[in-house]
């Protein structure tokens, strides 16, 4: 065990964790030294093994947990150091919250310059869980081989494509189990081809199912490298008779890519998609729809927006990045007119689609990257709104639309974000431009996970 004041690559010591990464990752000091060690929590005394050193930090390895922290858990998947899904499930789930609490605030005052005091007065306990297992209503499973020839159906290893055989996943619907082997015994039985990542051959790349939690409607879609599925009929014979199954179809992926799913799908049996609800919203989800993958979080989340919009009945309400219109038509129900922006076609199709069948008739939908679209039509068509709602992917807001946003001058603005570091970022920009941050909740979307949601409100 290393003992001396210089540390080389390789080298083995022992140190207590104090602290835990952004990333989930636990970080302890060997004299002065920062080390990030994965699979540690704090307050676990730990041996580690240097693997990687830079000049003010370094990567080092967990070998022994000798003294575990008074905050860590058995873990319920045997699994859950080598598969990439679960980065803290070692970590007792309130104290997973208040890691997940600290994050936001931390970005808040660290990279938004707030004032802890004033962050602390002004932000709502964390929206948790009451079971924070089986809670994903979506699963994307690649498919393989392993060395031996065996079919391998799960989830990629922590930073690898290498494939998981994976039985059962605990944040995953329970059903997939029956459903991912009933599609394992189908390949086996009649030798169908798996796909080879690096050499582009084989037939089956992945396998995705959705869940609609609420209706108990099952879609399967099969993700192919090809046109077509040999014994086409004895794969779905292999699954009409589960409970709940509505929709199967094949996905038509062709490319050498990562990227999972192509633009071409095929309905073999019964409808092209399955319906849900997100509180009274109903909404059909086809295999290429964006669709939140906690239903349950999701309410919450979108009841918070909606109150922090505060809604009476006669606002014109924006909301930008909208997807299939999922937040839009909760505030249709309240406002008087919403306006709808999402950059990706078969979203707004969706989206309209969506309103159709609920009946809402007060939300007009657009497609375009919401930092061209706001401007278009505040400059050409003089449209205000009272209220924004902006939900934008991880690399937050073009500052372009920022800029937009207060031209406009709506007396609030809603920001839902899904990395606190960006949505730092841009509610330092809105109050340095008049709006004051007036409330914010975290929002747990992905137990066991580092990721969190945040609702922030702004006001003039």
């Amino acid at each position: 065990m290393t003992s001396e004041k210089e540390l080389k690559k390789n080298d083995m010591i022992r140190i207590e964790i104090d602290d835990i990464s952004s990333e989930g990752e636990g970080i302890g000091h060997f004299n002065g030294y920062t080390l990030f060690v994965k699979d540690t929590i704090t307050g676990d005394i730990v041996d580690v093994k240097i693997m990687k050193m830079k000049k003010s930090y370094g990567y080092a390895r967990l070998i022994h947990l000798i003294t575990p922290s008074p905050i860590r858990v058995e873990p319920k998947c045997p699994i859950a150091r080598q598969c990439g899904g679960c980065q803290v499930q070692h970590m007792d789930y309130k104290e997973q919250l208040k890691y997940k609490e600290n994050k936001v605030k931390n970005c808040l005052t660290r990279i938004g310059k707030f004032d802890k005091e004033y962050i602390d007065s002004i932000m709502e306990p964390i929206a948790g869980m009451e079971e924070p297992f089986y809670y994903r209503n979506k699963a994307q499973f690649p498919v393989g081989r392993d060395k031996d020839g065996k079919v391998v159906i799960g989830f990629y290893a922590s930073r690898t494509h290498t494939i998981i055989d994976t039985a059962h996943c605990y944040i995953q619907a329970k059903i997939n189990e029956e459903i991912i082997e009933r599609v394992k015994v189908f390949i086996e039985k009649y030798n169908i081809t798996t796909y080879d990542e690096e050499n582009h051959t084989g037939l089956v790349r992945h396998i995705l199912t959705r869940v609609g939690f609420v209706t108990g409607e099952i879609m399967v879609c099969l993700i192919l490298n090809g046109d077509d599925i040999p014994h086409k009929d004895k794969f779905i014979d292999s699954l009409t008779d589960i409970e709940g199954m509505t929709s199967i179809s094949l996905n038509i992926n062709k490319e050498k890519t990562n990227v999972i799913l192509g633009n071409k799908v095929v309905t073999v049996w019964g409808k092209p998609y399955i319906v849900d609800y997100i509180g009274d919203v109903k909404y059909q989800i086809s295999p290429l729809s964006f669709y939140q993958v906690n239903p349950v979080q999701t309410k919450v989340l979108y009841e918070t927006a909606l109150d922090y919009a505060g809604l009476e009945g006669d606002e014109t309400v924006w909301d930008l990045y909208c997807g299939i219109g999922t937040i839009s038509l909760f505030l249709a129900k309240k406002a008087k007119k919403v306006y709808g922006v999402e950059i990706i076609p078969q979203a707004i199709e969706d989206a309209k689609m969506n309103g159709k069948i609920n009946g809402i008739e007060n939300a007009e939908f657009f497609v375009g990257a919401a930092e061209e679209v706001l401007p278009a039509k505040y400059k050409e068509e003089q449209i205000y709104g009272d209220v924004i709602v902006v939900d934008p992917p991880r690399k937050g807001c073009d500052e372009g639309l920022l800029e937009t946003i207060i031209k406009m001058n709506p007396k609030k603005v809603v920001y839902v974000s899904c990395d606190p570091a960006t949505l730092a970022r841009d509610l330092r920009y809105l109050n340095d431009n008049g709006y004051n941050l007036k409330k914010i909740r975290a929002v747990d979307q992905f137990s066991h996970s580092t990721h969190v949601e945040c609702v922030a409100l702004l006001e003039l």
